[in-house]
C-alpha cells in the first residue's frame, strides 16, 4: 500500500516536470522565432493582412499590409501565424556586351561593366521580392538585358565620335534610362563603367590614325628643329672656346714675353753695376767699360727681344691656325648639313617634278588616246560614207548596165540568139559525130567500094537532121547565117582590096536543098 506522502511527491514531481518541459518547448519556441538579419540581407516578415480603415491615408496599401521588412536587426517571428523570408542585398557585378548600330551607321560593341543590388527601401526590397524572392539568380541576367537594350538604344541616337569623345555621357545617358525600370524591379545600379567600345572593320582605330601621323610629324619636325638648334649652339660653343683659347694663348705669349724682357733687363743689371765700381778706379776704364755696357745691353735687348717676339709671333700664329681649323671644321660640317638638307629638299623637289610630269605625261597620252580614238572613229565614218558612195555608185552602175543589157536584149534578141546559136555549133558538130567517135572499130562492107563516103554522108545527114530541128524548134535555119557570114567576110575582104570602089552585091541565100 502506497502512502500519501509518495504519491503527492511523485505527483508533484510530474507537474514540475511537466512545466519545466512546456517552459522549455516555449523557450525553444521563443528562441526559434527570433531571426537576425545580417548586414547584407534583408528579412520580410509576412503576417495576415490587416483591414484597411476606409479614408486612413497615412497607412500603406492593401497588398503591403501585412509585410514587414527588417534590415541589420532582429525579428521575432510569432509562430505558425507569421512566416519569414530572406533576400540578399549583396552588389552583383554584371558584364554587359552590347552590338549596336551608332547614329553614322556604324557598327559597334560596347563592353561594360555594371553593380547591381537590391534596393535599400522598404518599397524595393518589397518590389524585388515579388519579383525575384524565389529565383534571386536571375537577377543579373534581368539586369543585363535591361542595360544592354538601354545602350543599343542610346548608341543608335549618338556618333562614333560623341560616345569615344564623351563615354560619361553615354554612361549618364544609360543610367536615366534604366533607372526608372530598375526602380521598378526594386534594383538600383551602384556604378556603371565603359569598358571597351570596338568594331570589327577598325574603324574606330582608323580615326585616331590621322591625328597619330599628325602629332608623329609635329614631333619629328619639333626633333629636327631640336637637333638643329642643339648643333648650331654646339658649333656656336665650339667657336667660343677657340676664341677663347686664342685670346689665352695671345695674353700667355705676352705674359712670357714681358717675363722675359724683365728676365733679360736683371742679368745685365750686374754687368753694369760691375762698370759703375770700376768707374771710380779708372774713369778711362769707366768710360769704355760704360760705353761696351750699352752696346752690350743693346745687343742683349735686340737679342731678347727677337727671340721673344718669335715665340710670341708663333704662339699667336699657332692659335691662329688652331681656331682657324676649328672654325673652318664647324663651317665644313654645318656646310656638309646643309648640303646634305639641300640634297634631300633637291630629292623631294625632284620626286615632286616627276610625279608631276608623269602625271602630265599620263594626262597628254589620255588625250592623245581620246583624239587617236576620236580620229579612228573619224576614219571609220569616213570609210563607211566611202564605201556607201562606192557600194550605191556599182550598184547604181549595175542597175544602169543590166537595164541597157535588157534594153539591148530586147532589140536585137534575134541577132544574140543567131549569135548564140553560131557559139554552139561546134558542139552541135561534136555532138553529131559522137556516135562515131565512140566506135573503136569500124568494118564497112560495100558492093561498090564507096563505104567511106557513105560514112561521111551519114554524118553530113545527121548533121542536117540537127540543123532542121533547131530551125523547127526555134525558127533560126543555120545554113542561112553561115552562108551570110560567110558572103559577107567576102564582100568586105574584097571591099578592102578594091578600096570600096565597086559595090559587092551578096550573092542569093541558098537553102538547105542547094
Amino acid at each position: 500500500m502506497t502512502s500519501p506522502f509518495s504519491f503527492e511527491s511523485l505527483l508533484t514531481a510530474v507537474i514540475v516536470a511537466v512545466v519545466v518541459i512546456v517552459l522549455l518547448i516555449v523557450l525553444v519556441t521563443l528562441l526559434r522565432g527570433i531571426k537576425v538579419a545580417k548586414p547584407d540581407e534583408a528579412i520580410i516578415v509576412t503576417s495576415r493582412q490587416k483591414a484597411v480603415k476606409p479614408g486612413d491615408s497615412a497607412l500603406e496599401e492593401t497588398e503591403n499590409a501585412g509585410q514587414r521588412v527588417v534590415f541589420g536587426s532582429r525579428v521575432f517571428v510569432k509562430p505558425i501565424v507569421e512566416a519569414h523570408f530572406k533576400l540578399s542585398l549583396r552588389s552583383r557585378q554584371l558584364n554587359v556586351q552590347a552590338t549596336a548600330q551608332t547614329k553614322d551607321a556604324i557598327t559597334i560593341k560596347v563592353n561594360a561593366v555594371a553593380v547591381v543590388k537590391v534596393g535599400g527601401s522598404e518599397s524595393m526590397v518589397r518590389a524585388a521580392a515579388q519579383r525575384f524572392l524565389n529565383q534571386q539568380d536571375q537577377i543579373e541576367t534581368s539586369t543585363e538585358e535591361v542595360l544592354s537594350g538601354s545602350v543599343r538604344s542610346i548608341v543608335g541616337q549618338l556618333t562614333v565620335t560623341e560616345i569615344i569623345t564623351n563615354r560619361q555621357a553615354l554612361q549618364g545617358q544609360v543610367l536615366d534610362a534604366v533607372r526608372e525600370s530598375l526602380d521598378v524591379q526594386g534594383l538600383q545600379i551602384d556604378t556603371l563603367q565603359i569598358k571597351e567600345i570596338d568594331d570589327d572593320n577598325g574603324y574606330i582605330r582608323d580615326l585616331g590614325r590621322a591625328e597619330a601621323a599628325r602629332v608623329k610629324q609635329v614631333a619629328e619636325v619639333a626633333e629636327s628643329v631640336a637637333r638643329q638648334a642643339s648643333e648650331e649652339a654646339r658649333i656656336a660653343a665650339d667657336q667660343a672656346v677657340a676664341e677663347q683659347q686664342r685670346k689665352l694663348d695671345l695674353r700667355n705669349a705676352e705674359i712670357q714675353k714681358e717675363t722675359d724682357k724683365a728676365r733679360a733687363e736683371a742679368s745685365a743689371a750686374k754687368p753694369l753695376a760691375e762698370a759703375i765700381s770700376q768707374q771710380e778706379v779708372i774713369s778711362q776704364q769707366e768710360i769704355t767699360a760704360g760705353k761696351r755696357v750699352g752696346l752690350r745691353k743693346q745687343e742683349l735687348d735686340a737679342e731678347i727681344r727677337a727671340v721673344a717676339d718669335a715665340e710670341a709671333y708663333s704662339i699667336e700664329k699657332k692659335a691662329q691656325a688652331d681656331a682657324a681649323s676649328s672654325v673652318a671644321a664647324a663651317n665644313a660640317e654645318r656646310d656638309r648639313r646643309k648640303a646634305q638638307a639641300e640634297a634631300v629638299e633637291a630629292e623631294g623637289i625632284a620626286e615632286r617634278n616627276r610625279r608631276r610630269s608623269a602625271a602630265e605625261a599620263l594626262e597628254a597620252e589620255g588625250v592623245a588616246e581620246k583624239n587617236r580614238r576620236i580620229a579612228a572613229a573619224e576614219a571609220l565614218r569616213a570609210e563607211g560614207e566611202a564605201e556607201a558612195n562606192s557600194i550605191r555608185v556599182k550598184g547604181a552602175a549595175e542597175a544602169e548596165a543590166t537595164r541597157a543589157q535588157a534594153d539591148a536584149l530586147e532589140e536585137r534578141a534575134d541577132d544574140l540568139l543567131r549569135q548564140q546559136v553560131i557559139g554552139q555549133l561546134p558542139d552541135i558538130v561534136r555532138a553529131a559525130s559522137e556516135p562515131l567517135a565512140a566506135i573503136s572499130n569500124m568494118t564497112i562492107i560495100s558492093s561498090d567500094g564507096h563505104g567511106t563516103e557513105q560514112v561521111s554522108g551519114s554524118v553530113s545527114s545527121q548533121l542536117a537532121s540537127s540543123m532542121q530541128i533547131v530551125k523547127d524548134l526555134v525558127g533560126i535555119d543555120i545554113a542561112e547565117i553561115v552562108t551570110g557570114r560567110a558572103t559577107g567576110a567576102a564582100a568586105g575582104q574584097a571591099f578592102a582590096e578594091r578600096g570600096g570602089a565597086v559595090a559587092v552585091r551578096p550573092k542569093a541565100k541558098a537553102t538547105p536543098a542547094e
